[in-house]
């Protein structure tokens, strides 16, 4: 017990511990995490109405960021198959970092649905004895299992590798190993479930369609290895710390064959909305054409299949080989899935609404500022748990004081 709380103390005073560009980039996030406080804060005091939800559009920017996220948070999974299950040794470099970010996109899916409540305390009603959890008939009940049980399985993954490689002893395979292949599972499922509270909605003809948890899986593990490809480069650039190229290209390939999944999962649902449009299609119709001169998500949805449409040419093409066009290609992708799962998903489930409403809906000041504090915070936690991890990984912090090269104990992540 002396040891783990010297080691957490270690890593608090390492947390002080920089250079000026460090410094200099936490205060900015921390800025602009102040910056999404006070305008919840605001949220807070005047309730929803400072948000651009209505009555008819009562779900916005804070659940389109939430189903993005798990996907992204989900995507770790990608780093997990090929180190655990087909034995890629130079996956083993990466995975920990797969896990980190997955601890900070989890929690910034728990606070979009705390902002989206409007007052937290209502978060009473799912705690027994407060409240009643509806467990298991209710697939929000399932949905706060799954989050949360994703995010106890990393937080215990990378603390007890990053433990032990700061001890310098190999880790207890049976302390992690179980761990880890139920990760692979309860990583698909907390996406898989996350797209069920759509699916099971039949009064919302958009997203009830069999297609949609196949569409969120297969967007999923484009955007979060785009995220991750570009994460990697920025920690072995400004961090020093050895990432090589093959990680980078087996995230490369997994997100081309996704992408081309997502797409054509795309064609699928456009085939059936218009090839013998009904009444259901109503929703597809405003997203991607417009109704009554109604036409707020056009541009959005048509820049986010242009951006993904490109981002596939890329990846498809001998130029992604290359990293600057590999990085615009992941750039395109994230962005355009980040569109396409929020304004693209969300908003034309409750347009037009049962009794054909037209009432469109653009995220208000105060709430893109809610949403840029969490995703600062976001990048905040992935920064810090980053700065700390580094040192650990590299040896650099250590239990024991370095040895010299000849007897120095070796540990390496399994």
């Amino acid at each position: 017990m002396k040891a783990y709380l010297l080691f957490l103390w270690r890593i608090w005073k390492l947390s002080w511990a920089g250079s000026t560009r460090y410094y200099a980039w936490i205060l900015l996030l921390t800025l602009l995490v102040l910056v999404g406080v006070n305008a919840w804060a605001r949220q807070f005091v005047e309730g929803l109405q400072t948000t651009g939800m209505t009555n008819q559009v009562s779900w916005g920017a804070y659940i389109a960021n939430f189903t993005f996220l798990v996907g992204v948070a989900a995507a770790a999974v990608m780093l997990v198959i090929p180190a655990y299950v087909y034995k890629k040794e130079y996956m083993h470099e990466v995975v920990i970092f797969g896990e980190l970010m997955a601890i900070a996109v989890i929690v910034m899916c728990l606070l979009f649905v705390t902002v989206d409540l409007g007052r937290p305390d209502r978060f009473h009603h799912m705690i027994p004895p407060f409240g009643v959890f509806n467990f298991p008939g209710s697939i929000l009940s399932w949905d706060v299992i799954v989050l949360n049980g994703y995010l106890l399985l990393n937080l215990h993954i990378a603390g007890y590798l990053l433990y032990c490689r700061y001890q310098g002893r190999k880790p207890t395979r049976r302390f992690y190993i179980p761990f880890v292949f139920l990760s692979i599972f309860w990583a698909v499922s907390i996406h898989t479930v996350t797209a069920f509270l759509y699916v099971g909605l039949a009064g919302r003809s958009f997203w009830h369609h069999p297609l949609v948890p196949s569409r969120f899986l297969a967007s999923a593990f484009v955007a979060g290895p785009g995220l991750m490809i570009l994460a990697f480069q920025v920690i072995r650039k400004v961090m020093r710390y050895h990432i090589g190229d093959a990680p980078i290209f087996t995230l490369r390939m997994i997100m081309t064959v996704a992408m081309l999944i997502n797409m054509f999962l795309l064609l699928c649902e456009l085939f059936t909305e218009f090839y013998y449009p009904t009444q259901h299609a109503a929703s597809a119709h405003y997203l991607f054409f417009g109704v009554h001169g109604h036409h707020g998500l056009v541009p959005w949805i048509w820049s986010a299949i242009s951006m993904n449409t490109l981002g596939l040419l890329l990846l498809v093409s001998p130029a992604s080989r290359r990293i600057l066009w590999l990085n615009v290609a992941c750039v395109l992708c994230f962005i355009g899935i980040w569109i396409e799962k929020g304004m693209g998903l969300i908003i034309p489930g409750f347009v037009p609404t049962p009794l054909g409403q037209v009432v469109e809906y653009l995220p208000s000041v105060n709430e893109t500022l809610v949403c840029l504090g969490i995703w600062s915070l976001g990048a905040l936690m992935f920064s810090w748990m980053v700065h700390v991890a580094v040192p650990i990984l590299n040896g650099s912090l250590r239990a024991q004081p370095p040895l010299s090269n000849a007897s120095q104990p070796t540990a390496t992540l399994p």
